[in-house]
């Protein structure tokens, strides 16, 4: 671009950026606005019907864009699937309708680690997402929280739910991880109609 408009690649760099963030800033709210208790409700109940896992409140999981390299770059662009990529973190409903996204950190980092250093932990780990107060499984006097579901990268949290490890399970934990891998497949899906478009 810089070479087509006869500008410096740091001016052009500087006008995609702040393009960018007057984008973001017009569409964000009416495109991917904060969910509040009355969305993450609907969320909730739509993977119940659907999928038929109480109290989630969204799949979890980061997907790697590949990329050329940036100059003077090293490995940090460098990724376990052996090419160069950038990382975006999301959630999504039931329906694989995304609902928080977070682009940008570097190939080489895991979801864990990226999860961890995200806005989105922070808000998760402050109690200001907006969930639900936690709920009594029926039948039951246990109260439960509202939960993200993700994959085996993610750590185990008061809100974040991930599949038991695979050995020696009994037909109970079998068919828990079979309902959390159901619902948490959505945000795959959501990945896969992304690149796709």
């Amino acid at each position: 671009m810089a070479f087509r408009f006869r500008l410096g690649a740091e001016t052009v760099r500087c006008i995609v950026k702040e393009m960018l963030q007057v984008i973001w800033r017009r569409l964000q709210p009416q495109e991917l606005p904060v969910p509040d208790r009355e969305t993450s409700e609907h969320i909730v109940n739509g993977f119940y019907e659907r999928w038929q896992f109480s109290l989630c409140a969204d799949a979890i999981d980061g997907k790697h864009v590949q990329l050329k390299a940036p100059t003077n770059s090293g490995s940090q662009y460098f990724n376990y699937k052996g090419h160069h990529s950038i990382v975006l973190m999301a959630t999504c409903d039931a329906r694989s309708k995304f609902v928080v996204i977070d682009g940008g950190a570097f190939g080489s980092s895991s979801d864990g680690g990226i999860f961890q250093d995200s806005n989105f932990f922070q808000l998760l780990r402050s109690n200001k997402l907006h969930l639900p107060d936690p709920k009594k499984i029926s039948n039951t006097n246990v109260e439960v929280p509202y939960v993200f579901v993700g994959d085996e990268a993610f750590p185990l949290l008061e809100n974040l739910m991930r599949p038991f490890p695979r050995r020696d399970l009994s037909d109970d934990i079998r068919i828990f991880n079979y309902r959390l891998s159901r619902a948490r497949k959505q945000i795959e899906c959501a990945f896969g109609i992304l690149s796709r478009m």
